[in-house]
């Protein structure tokens, strides 16, 4: 099983390689960028400027899912008819939308590991506790994402009309199946827009990691503008980074709000 991970492993390596699209064989810094600072290689920091995109990219992609699944769950308890979940809910939303980003990060990441080190210091473990840089930025997003995300889930939920419960009813369907074939594509539908914003906001708030170490876009421009000090042209590639991503993911939620109102565009 090892082997089949390690070949796994050095597969993904040679495809990330091949299509790179700043340092791969037709990459942009191949290309353009030899014999200037953002030659890939030794020579510049094109490598290390690549390596910081797919970071952002990174904890971009697996910090949605997350986040989107616990705001669908937040906001769940928000319309339950136990008073304790609402209140809950709307105890967790209030402190996670009301503390700036930078400083959630900052209790995830140090308070998971005194947290950590409590536990295992229970159990005669006294060393020293590092939490992965990593998984602690991609767990203080995908809270503060959560957040806002379960409000818009909860303003999509009000929207759709009671009737619709009613009607997975009628047709002898559990509540798990009714929301699954009935609700849930509504709500895709109805947040999708609202949903696009907080994803736009989630690639911003990816630059927060670099404080804690994480070599995303942010921390290697600032490595790269010490070393050179050229920091408008580091800086400037570092918009061009996020404008791209933003353009990208406009263009990709145009087209995915297109797609959840195809019904709607044959009628």
């Amino acid at each position: 099983m090892s082997g089949l991970f390690s070949a796994l492993g050095s597969l993904w390596t040679w495809l990330s390689t091949i299509f790179d699209p700043l340092c791969g064989p037709a990459g942009l810094f191949t290309l353009f960028g030899q014999n200037t600072m953002l030659a890939c290689g030794d020579t510049g920091w094109g490598d290390e400027l690549a390596g910081g995109l797919k970071i952002t990219i990174a904890v971009s992609v697996l910090t949605l899912p997350l986040g989107v699944v616990i705001g669908f769950f937040v906001a769940l308890a928000q319309q339950s008819e136990e008073k304790s979940l609402r209140l809950a809910a709307g105890v967790f939303t209030t402190i996670f939308r009301g503390l700036p980003e930078l400083l959630t990060l900052f209790i995830i990441y140090y308070g998971m590991q005194i947290l950590l080190q409590s536990v295992l210091a229970k159990f005669g473990y006294d060393g020293p506790v590092e939490i992965n840089a990593f998984a602690a930025g991609m767990v203080a997003l995908a809270i503060v994402f959560s957040a806002y995300c379960s409000e818009v889930l909860l303003s999509a939920f009000k929207a759709i009309p009671k009737g619709q419960y009613e009607a997975g009813d009628a047709l002898g369907f559990h509540r798990a199946r009714t929301m699954r074939l009935i609700i849930v594509p509504q709500l895709v539908r109805i947040s999708l827009p609202n949903l696009g914003n907080l994803w736009m906001n989630l690639l911003k708030d990816t630059s927060y990691v670099s404080i804690i170490g994480l070599a995303d876009i942010i921390r290697q421009t600032g490595i790269a503008v010490r070393a050179t000090k050229a920091p408008f042209t580091f800086y400037s590639i570092a918009c061009l980074f996020y404008l791209t991503l933003a353009v990208i993911s406009s263009v990709g939620l145009f087209y995915l709000d297109r797609w959840a109102k195809r019904a709607e565009v044959h009628r």
